[in-house]
């Protein structure tokens, strides 16, 4: 260790410029960041899931499509476009109504519970319900700030 006062043990940090990151700030009634995470969870289930055998409700096209959708939908969220918003709630409910009518119908067909296209199929129609209920907060949140109009 030196002597000059360069160094305190603890490195030199004075070299990271700390203000390249904005501060995060809090936007009342934004759900955004939590749509994103549900899209990306979502478009990772749908890969797995179909790589593993499920049977979904998609063609194997249909599914590498709706997780590149999903995940660029998710890249796009921002609290500045309103209209990505839109199409979250569009992506939401079309999820909702395509894997829980799916879930359903496989659960009164007498699938078990326990089967992993079942369970898949199930987890994404809850996915996609959570991510419509964050959607719709975030479009009413939107809808009641002053310089919305």
């Amino acid at each position: 260790m030196s002597d000059d006062g360069e160094s305190d043990g603890g490195g030199d940090f004075a070299a990271i410029d700390t203000g390249s990151v904005p501060p995060h700030r809090e936007i009342p009634h934004y759900h955004g960041d939590i749509v994103r995470v549900l899209f990306v969870v979502s478009a990772v289930v749908l890969i797995v899931a179909k790589s593993t055998g499920a049977d979904l409700p998609l063609s194997t096209f249909g599914t590498v499509v709706a997780a590149v959708i999903l995940a660029v939908a998710a890249g796009i969220t921002n609290p500045a476009q309103f209209w990505i918003h839109w199409l979250n709630s569009a992506l939401s409910i079309y999820g909702t109504i395509l894997f829980g009518m799916t879930a359903i119908g496989n659960y009164r067909a007498g699938v078990s519970f326990f089967d992993p296209s079942f369970v898949y199929t199930e987890t994404l129609a809850l996915l996609s319900l959570i991510a419509l209920y964050f959607t719709t907060r975030t479009l009413r949140g939107l809808h009641q700030r002053p310089d919305f109009f």
